[in-house]
């Protein structure tokens, strides 16, 4: 059987419990962390690549569901915010949900591959970059905004040509 050409690298890092080779992975906790800024899908897409990278394709699905599932979330609270009038609470409402939905994903999915990797690796794994996820995820906030941009500019200019 050949290798895979488009699997991740391998590293001569041992596994510190089994003795296998650690794959470069991410910093689960920091993809945590910056969910914080850049939303849940970021951590969880993150995650989606370490699993695969740890071999865990179930695992890495659930991930890509997560991501799939905040994208969407973020997409109708956003919209909702557009086409509803002015409202504290809507505002507040969205808020606790979207910080209902990080906590979802944090301790069902992003949690148990912290512990996974400190419990086969501890530290002794190769890291990956962030520069490319990280300009990636800035640039997918960039386009977010300019598309709720527009979309309040579009309503606003249908609710005045009436």
């Amino acid at each position: 059987m050949t290798p895979n050409p488009y699997a991740p690298p391998k590293s001569e890092v041992a596994d510190v419990v089994r003795g296998h080779v650690a794959p470069a992975l991410w910093n689960a906790n920091a993809a945590a962390a910056w969910s914080l800024l850049f939303s849940p899908a970021f951590g969880a897409f993150v995650h989606m690549k370490n699993w695969q990278a740890l071999g865990e394709p179930a695992k890495a699905s659930a991930a890509k569901t997560w991501a799939i599932a905040t994208l969407v979330a973020l997409g109708v609270v956003s919209v909702a915010a557009a086409l509803l009038p002015d409202s504290q609470a809507l505002d507040g409402l969205s808020r606790i949900a979207m910080l209902a939905l990080l906590l979802s994903w944090y301790y069902t999915s992003g949690r148990p591959q912290v512990a996974l990797i400190k419990e086969r690796f501890g530290d002794q794994y190769p890291r990956r970059g962030w520069a490319k996820p990280l300009l990636l995820a800035l640039a997918a906030l960039v386009c977010f905004v300019v598309v709720m941009v527009a979309i309040g500019v579009a309503f606003e200019a249908l609710s005045n040509g009436r």
